[in-house]
């Protein structure tokens, strides 16, 4: 067996065509939201992009809420070893 085994997400290329692949389905997304009608309780979901900035915002918050969590809930290195 191979010990140096290759992946296709380890072409750069290959991750270059992901990337972009990617941005132009979040861009076709963003483009037909305005021809998808919406039945939504309140008047700001509608708003154009809500649910991709909201998706974002709520995605950053985490982010920043678990980095303040590991400072709450980190252990010292030699934890498992006492």
């Amino acid at each position: 067996m191979s010990e140096n085994k290759t992946y296709w997400l380890d072409r750069k290329e290959n991750v270059t065509i992901v990337y972009r692949a990617v941005w132009a389905v979040c861009i076709l997304l963003l483009l037909i939201d305005p021809l998808v009608h919406k039945h939504e309780a309140y008047g700001f979901a509608e708003w154009f992009g809500f649910f991709g900035f909201f998706g974002f915002v709520a995605c950053v918050g985490l982010v920043l809420t678990a980095k303040a969590l590991r400072r709450v809930l980190k252990r010292p290195e030699d934890y498992y070893e006492r």
